[in-house]
C-alpha cells in the first residue's frame, strides 16, 4: 500500500511542474533529473560541466530529457537569471563542493561553494513573484560528530572538523537565516516561499566516479584487477542507495507543498539504525556481487582527518513523513554494483529499471 502511496503522491506533486535542479550533472543530480522526467516533470538543470563522461548524466544529456544550463551556483548573476525567467515551482538544491578530502586542499572554495552558493540560490527564490518550494541538500556530516555510538538527530549542535563538513553545517545555518528572514513562515501569503533541508548518509549507487570515494575506487581497482585500498577500514558509515535519500526529498518536497506550516525544517535520510556498517564490509560486500577480487588496509595516520563513527536518527522523517529505507545496505551495495558490473550501453536503461523497481518496493 505504501509504494502506491508514495508514487501517487509522487505524480500528482510533479507531474506537469517546473523543477530546477542545482548540480544535475553530479551523481545524485542526474539520479533525481532523471526520476522526475519519469514522473512528467519539466526538469531545468544548472551546473559545472560534469567531472567525468561516463556516470549518469553522460547517459541522459543526449536523449535531452531535461534543458541543460552550464553555470557555477557562485554566479549570482547568471544563476538568478536562469531561475527567475524558469519561474519553477521546486528548486531541488544538490550543487556542492561534496568531497571531505578535497575540502582539505581547496578550503576557501569549500567554504564559498556551500555557503556563499547555497546563499545564491536561495537570494534568487526570493526574486520569485509566484509560489516555490525549496530544498536544500547538505549533508549527514553537519552534526558535531564525538566519535561515539550515538544516533544524531536534527536537534543536535551543528559542527564540522574538516572544511566540508564545516561549510554544510554553515549552509545549515544559512537556510535557517532566509527560513526567518525572508520566508517566514507568518507571512508565507505574502511570500509563498517553503524551504526545508535534507541530511543523508553516505550515498552510493551506479555512476559515481568521484576521486577518493569508496565505491568508485573499488570499483576502478576491480576493473583493473587491481588489490582495493581501503584507506579506514574500521569506520562505521550510514551507507544507503542513492534512490533511497532522493526518494525522501521527493516525499518531503510534495508535502512541503502542500503543509509548509509543518514540514519547513530538517530531515536526516539514512539506514536503520541497525544497518549501518564499516568500511571494510562494504568492499568485501562488493567484492563478492563482482565475483572476484581482494582489498588491504591503507590506513596512514598522516592523512587528513575523517570520521571514524558517524550515525543518523531517522526517527523524525519516519514519524513526520511516514518514510523509511526500502533496502538494506547489503542489498545497496548490490544494486550498485550490478550497475558498473552492465555495460555503458545497457546502463542508462539499467538505471530506468533500478528506479521503477524501487518505486513497487
Amino acid at each position: 500500500m505504501e509504494k502506491m502511496v508514495n508514487h501517487s503522491i509522487f505524480k500528482k506533486a510533479y507531474q506537469g511542474k517546473k523543477i530546477f535542479i542545482t548540480g544535475h550533472t553530479g551523481f545524485k543530480g542526474s539520479w533525481l533529473a532523471t526520476w522526475l522526467y519519469l514522473l512528467g516533470a519539466e526538469v531545468k538543470g544548472y551546473a559545472l560541466e560534469p567531472e567525468y563522461d561516463n556516470g549518469l548524466f553522460g547517459l541522459i544529456q543526449p536523449i535531452n530529457l531535461l534543458q541543460s544550463i552550464i553555470g557555477d551556483i557562485r554566479d549570482i548573476k547568471k544563476l538568478q537569471n536562469e531561475i527567475v525567467e524558469f519561474n519553477p515551482d521546486f528548486v531541488f538544491h544538490l550543487a556542492a563542493q561534496p568531497l571531505v578530502r578535497r575540502s582539505y586542499e581547496v578550503p576557501s572554495e569549500t567554504f564559498d561553494v556551500n555557503v556563499t552558493g547555497t546563499a545564491n540560490v536561495l537570494e534568487a527564490v526570493s526574486k520569485l513573484e509566484g509560489s516555490c518550494t525549496v530544498i536544500i541538500i547538505t549533508t549527514d556530516k553537519v552534526y558535531e560528530n564525538k566519535e561515539i555510538d550515538v544516533l544524531y538527530n536534527e536537534g543536535d549542535q551543528l559542527g564540522g572538523y574538516d572544511p566540508y563538513s564545516a561549510s554544510k553545517a554553515c549552509a545549515e545555518i544559512v537556510v535557517n537565516s532566509f527560513r526567518n528572514s525572508f520566508f517566514n513562515l507568518n507571512k508565507i501569503t505574502q511570500h509563498s516561499k517553503a524551504i526545508a533541508s535534507v541530511r543523508a548518509g553516505n550515498v552510493i549507487g551506479g555512476g559515481d566516479w568521484s576521486k577518493d570515494r569508496i565505491i568508485p575506487d573499488i570499483v576502478r581497482a576491480l576493473e583493473k584487477k587491481e588489490t582495493i585500498n581501503v584507506r579506514n577500514p574500521l569506520s562505521v558509515r550510514p551507507w544507503q542507495h542513492v534512490l533511497e535519500p532522493l526518494g525522501g526529498y521527493l516525499l518531503l518536497g510534495a508535502l512541503l507543498k502542500d503543509t509548509p506550516e509543518k514540514y519547513s525544517s530538517a530531515y536526516n535520510f539514512g539506514p536503520l539504525p541497525s544497518d549501518h556498517l564499516q568500511v571494510k564490509d562494504l568492499a568485501k560486500l562488493a567484492i563478492d556481487v563482482w565475483g572476484e577480487g581482494d582489498w588491504m588496509d591503507t590506513s596512514n595516520n598522516e592523512e587528513v582527518h575523517e570520521a571514524n563513527l558517524l550515525k543518523l536518527d531517522i526517527s523524525k522523517a519516519n514519524k513526520e513523513l511516514q518514510w523509511q529505507p526500502k533496502l538494506n545496505a547489503q542489498e545497496a551495495i548490490k544494486w550498485t554494483i550490478e550497475w558498473y558490473k552492465k555495460s555503458s550501453s545497457e546502463r542508462l536503461d539499467f538505471s530506468i529499471s533500478q528506479i521503477n523497481n524501487f518505486q513497487s518496493l
